[in-house]
């Protein structure tokens, strides 16, 4: 699992990168996703990053990327909404 948190000055540049991560995974605050991929998935990411959007960074956009370890995962505190967001619901 990953974390990708951004910073980008231009709405429209934006706009794109957050609809790029959406495929990949959950939203967890404004400009936040969390991504329950593969390596290659991250790779494919920074690939995209470096090749589309790292040139038209302004001088104080920014993008991080935090890799969980799987041991990691179970040391998360999560409160209010995120709480639940792991939990399964079943539906009748």
């Amino acid at each position: 699992m990953f974390i990708v948190s951004y910073d980008i000055t231009s709405n429209k540049t934006r706009a794109k990168f957050a609809k790029y991560l959406k495929k990949f995974g959950n939203k967890i605050q404004y400009s936040v996703y969390e991504i329950r991929n593969s390596q290659r998935v991250l790779k494919n990411i920074k690939n995209e990053i470096e090749l589309r959007y790292k040139k038209m960074f302004k001088n104080r956009d920014s993008i991080l990327i935090f890799l969980i370890c799987e041991g990691c995962k179970n040391k998360i505190v999560k409160y209010g909404y995120a709480e639940n967001e792991d939990k399964e619901v079943i539906y009748f």
